[in-house]
């Protein structure tokens, strides 16, 4: 028997085993799709929204005219592993700021998942340039923090929520995709880990994540136990973003320049300044970018223990600015030289 034929007979057989995971879900499991539908749903792959590391996102169309967004993996780790993972923790969710699966297909070494489809796109576009001439990039203070509430919303979903927890691992901008009305929607559960709600600490190998959103206990067991906390301080770096306008990591600058970017918003919060953040002009909206960032610092704090609930912050994003207090200094920092898990979706 020759060796391509062996191959072949490989990839179809693992292709059914993965669909026969996923099927075994029963009432979770989503449609299942032939690659031909994917190929003419997608008008053969010609509208493409974005890329990350192992995938790309194209705009596709189903037979009753609703729009769909289709995630094609280009590069599957583990047999199959991150693709099962994604599917298994998102067919258990059902709320309003998760993304929506609609199907996957899995056949001739091609995987696929099928997303209700976001005509605004990831959140980085809009917080990221926000000091542009691009009037279209920018959200109102009392979007941004609308945004912020409602990610804190889907993240309590996640971990309180759901009969089983879930831990997303992966909280970023772009892996917060937008509807019309820019009401956020939690994406890409490549990395996602399920452990029951009782679980205050799960047991992983390794390490997963994107640099500047890894929580410290995630590459280093020193500073503590992985738990739904590791969530809350990605979070927390998300929002710091959306305050800033700027990315908290840069890959190209040292490591001085790195740790920057936080530690002058603490300075700056410690001085009675709101942070550089672009745009404020009234009282009411110093105020509300100011409980941003002082929610942010506490969800940034290094002991996971010392991090609030996703519950406490949607209660302290909500509640008044008097009611907050200066949190510590964290102690920031990130891992270097390391292998990173990353999964990007847009």
């Amino acid at each position: 028997m020759s060796k391509a034929l062996i191959f072949r007979r490989t990839v179809r057989k693992n292709d059914e085993n993965l669909k026969a995971i996923i099927l075994s879900y029963g009432s979770l499991a989503p449609k299942h799709y032939s690659y031909s539908e994917i190929k003419k749903m997608t008008n053969s792959f010609i509208n493409k929204l974005g890329q990350g590391g192992y995938s790309s996102v194209y705009k596709g169309k189903l037979l009753d005219g609703k729009l769909v967004a289709v995630k094609v993996l280009s590069e599957s780790k583990g047999n199959g592993e991150d693709f099962v993972n994604e599917v298994a923790s998102i067919s258990r969710t059902s709320h309003v700021n998760i993304v929506t699966l609609l199907g996957f297909s899995c056949e001739k070494n091609k995987q696929a998942l099928i997303y209700e489809f976001m005509p605004n796109g990831s959140l980085d576009k809009f917080i990221y340039h926000r000091d542009s001439s691009a009037t279209n990039c920018r959200l109102e203070w009392k979007t941004l923090h609308k945004i912020s509430v409602d990610i804190a919303r889907g993240l309590e979903y996640l971990h309180r929520g759901c009969s089983t927890r879930i831990l997303h691992f992966d909280i970023k901008p772009q892996n917060i995709l937008l509807d019309e009305d820019f009401n956020p929607k939690i994406s890409d559960f490549g990395l996602a880990k399920l452990c029951q709600r009782k679980d205050s600490i799960v047991s992983m190998l390794g390490m997963r994540g994107t640099v500047g959103y890894i929580a410290p206990e995630v590459f280093s067991r020193n500073f503590g136990g992985v738990s739904h906390k590791s969530d809350v301080y990605s979070y927390g770096m998300l929002v710091l973003e959306m305050v800033g306008g700027r990315k908290n990591f840069d890959n190209g600058v040292s490591n001085s320049s790195k740790k920057s970017f936080p530690d002058c918003i603490y300075k700056e919060v410690e001085l009675g300044m709101g942070g550089r953040t672009y745009g404020v002009v009234t009282a009411e909206e110093q105020e509300t970018t100011r409980k941003m960032i002082l929610v942010s610092l506490w969800c940034i704090q290094t002991n996971p223990s010392d991090r609030p609930s996703m519950n406490k912050v949607v209660e302290m994003l909500e509640g008044t600015l008097h009611s907050l207090q200066i949190p510590p200094k964290p102690f920031l920092c990130s891992p270097e030289g390391s292998p990173i898990d990353s999964s990007t979706t847009s």
